[in-house]
Order: structure tokens, then C-alpha cells, then sequence
């Protein structure tokens, strides 16, 4: 995310000893929070949605899917069936059945054949434990066309309108699943897993003390990124529209989980705690999408360790999304749990 120049000067006022409770009031005042009033963190159903398309170079055309969970705590645990399918065809075509809060775009794929034409359509169907339906209709209409700069401007990582030449350059991170794509453990027992990830830089990563630096003064003279951070985590964000802090991360999450499993998403459990690839816009969240999040320090070789114990038995799909804030690579881990 990129400061305005009036948010960097709230942030200069602060580190230099000015009045928290005032740049806060002031902030404040200037926002509309009329977004917030209808926010809930449970009880609400998912809406599905439909992305867009690409041709890809052996003919075949690629649908993507995502969904906008209502909730802001509950994930919703919804099995491929009735409430889960595709309602032509194969109903099951690699959709997620636990769903994460809020906005998740660009989840999923589903190719389709090259005679996949203009006059067809593909629905994907979901009935959320509320008992609401909501459907996404997947058609090649030109205006739903996707590159990877309309990927980028989707989620925020660029600013309205704008690009460069290095940011329309970019290419996806590479990420590697290391060993076998399935794993068995037992109920309780952590399962260590590792992932090789790179990139190639682009988009920069954020920084906010650049920003400060490049200030110069005594705010960078005594700044640090500690101060920045907890400083700034206690202002409100400048505008409730989407906007992404770049930089790689690589997170893991539950994609599918067994139909016997309950309250999954406290029944699975990530060590170190995993970045949220969901649109987390509040101020202390773990998410690119948070008021200055700042993206995690990489290891220098590139392989990422994760570990993650399950509470209850069955089969799961794990998610693993490398993202270097304007595009994306996917893997899967399939864990069998034992009792």
C-alpha cells in the first residue's frame, strides 16, 4: 500500500512526539464508516463469483472462481454434493468446500475444453449452512477477459490506473512443494512440511521506512520499523477500499476437509501462525490487505518450514499460495489423519 502524502505526514507527527488521540481524531473524522455497519462474524452465507477467463496456448480455455465469505470469524465447511457443485457435468471440478471470511479472489481454476464457446456456460453453485443460494455464471464475455495486470489491479496491488513497464513485466513466484504430496499423521502429532519458493522482485516490496528515510530529520534519526508499525496499527486506515501492501509471502490453509470434521478451522493448526490470503483489512491483522502489514522476512534459501497438527481424524487438502502481492503460484498437500 502506498501513503498518501497526508498519511505520511499523520505518521511523521506521531514518531516525532505529536498527539496520537489528535492525528487519530482527525483521521477519523475524514472517513465514512457507514462500510462497517452491517459486519458480521458468524451466521452469514458465502456469495461465489466468477473472476474471469484466459486462452491458453494449447487451446483450452481456463475459468477462475472466487467467493466473498460474509463472515468476518467463520469459515464455512460446505462438502462437494448439493450445496457444493457444479451443475453441469462433473459437480466436483477442484472447488474449495472450507471457505475462509470475506473476500478470497482467484482461488480456483477449471479448464475447459477448446470447443468451450461463447454460447456455453459454466455455474458453480453454493448453499451456505443458512440455507442461501448463490451462484457464479462463467461465460468467455470479452469484458471478463483476465491478464496479469487485471490480476494485480484486482487485488489491490496497484494503485487505480496506474503501472510501469517492471510491474507489467512481472511473472508469478515459483513455489515447490518438497516430498511427497501426501502425508499421513496421527490426531495430535505435528507434520513438518516444506516448501521452495522464489521470485523475481517484482512488485517492490513495501516498506514504510523508506518512506520515513527518505524524509530525512529527526523522524529518521529515531524511527524504527517497531515504532512505524505500533504506531501506525493505532490509526485507522485511510479508505475502506482495497488496497494491498506488496510483498512475497507464502501461506497454507485448510482447502478441503473431511464431512465428520467440525469446527475446522480450530481443529487445524499452523505453526508458525500463516499469513491471511483473505482481504483482512483491519489494522492489526496478519494480512497484505491490513493497514501496514509489512511483508515477512524471507529465508535465505528460499524453503519455507510449516508444521501442522490436526485435532480430529480424516482426510484434508491443504493450500498453499506463494504471492508476491500482485500474482500467485498454488500447491496442495493432501494429509491423511489418523486416530
Amino acid at each position: 500500500m502506498k501513503l498518501k502524502p497526508n498519511d505520511l505526514l499523520k505518521s511523521v507527527l506521531v514518531l516525532l512526539g505529536g498527539s496520537l488521540a489528535l492525528v487519530s481524531a482527525i483521521a477519523m473524522a475524514a472517513q465514512d464508516f457507514e462500510y462497517t455497519k452491517h459486519s458480521y462474524r458468524s451466521g452469514q452465507h458465502t456469495e461465489v463469483a466468477y473472476e474471469g477467463w484466459r486462452e491458453n496456448d494449447s487451446g483450452t480455455i481456463t475459468l477462475t472462481f472466487g467467493y466473498f465469505n460474509h463472515n468476518w470469524e467463520e469459515e464455512l465447511d460446505i462438502p462437494i454434493g448439493e450445496n457444493n457443485r457444479f451443475t453441469t457435468g462433473d459437480p466436483d471440478r477442484g472447488q474449495p468446500t472450507h471457505f475462509l471470511p470475506r473476500r478470497n479472489r482467484f482461488t480456483f481454476d477449471v479448464v475447459m475444453p477448446a470447443d468451450f464457446s461463447g454460447d456455453d456456460e459454466l455455474v458453480w453453485e453454493v448453499t451456505s449452512p443458512n440455507g442461501v443460494t448463490r451462484g457464479a455464471y462463467a461465460t468467455l464475455r470479452e469484458d471478463y477477459k483476465l491478464e496479469n495486470l487485471t490480476i494485480m489491479s484486482e487485488t489491490g496491488a496497484l494503485g487505480a490506473g496506474s503501472s510501469s513497464p517492471e510491474v507489467r513485466a512481472n511473472i508469478p513466484p515459483v513455489s515447490e512443494l518438497i516430498g511427497d504430496s501426501i502425508r499421513t499423521v496421527s490426531v495430535g502429532q505435528p507434520l513438518s512440511f516444506q516448501t521452495r519458493v522464489s521470485d523475481d522482485g517484482i512488485p517492490e516490496s513495501f516498506d514504510p521506512m523508506r518512506l520515513i528515510r527518505l524524509l530525512g530529520g529527526a523522524a529518521a534519526a529515531f524511527a524504527t520499523p517497531e515504532a512505524v508499525r505500533e504506531r501506525m496499527m493505532m490509526m485507522p486506515p485511510p479508505r475502506p477500499t482495497v488496497n494491498k501492501n506488496n510483498g512475497l509471502y507464502l501461506s497454507w490453509n485448510v482447502y478441503r476437509a473431511p464431512e465428520s470434521a467440525t469446527a475446522v478451522q480450530d481443529a487445524v493448526h499452523f505453526d508458525p501462525p500463516q499469513v491471511k490470503p483473505w482481504e483482512d483489512t483491519r489494522p492489526s491483522a496478519n494480512s497484505p490487505w491490513s493497514f501496514m502489514w509489512m511483508p515477512p522476512e524471507l529465508p535465505e534459501d528460499g524453503i519455507h518450514d510449516v508444521s501442522v497438527t490436526f485435532d480430529q481424524p480424516g482426510t484434508y487438502l491443504l493450500w498453499g499460495r506463494a504471492d508476491d502481492g500482485g500474482l500467485y503460484q498454488d500447491q496442495y498437500l493432501t494429509v491423511n489423519v489418523t486416530p
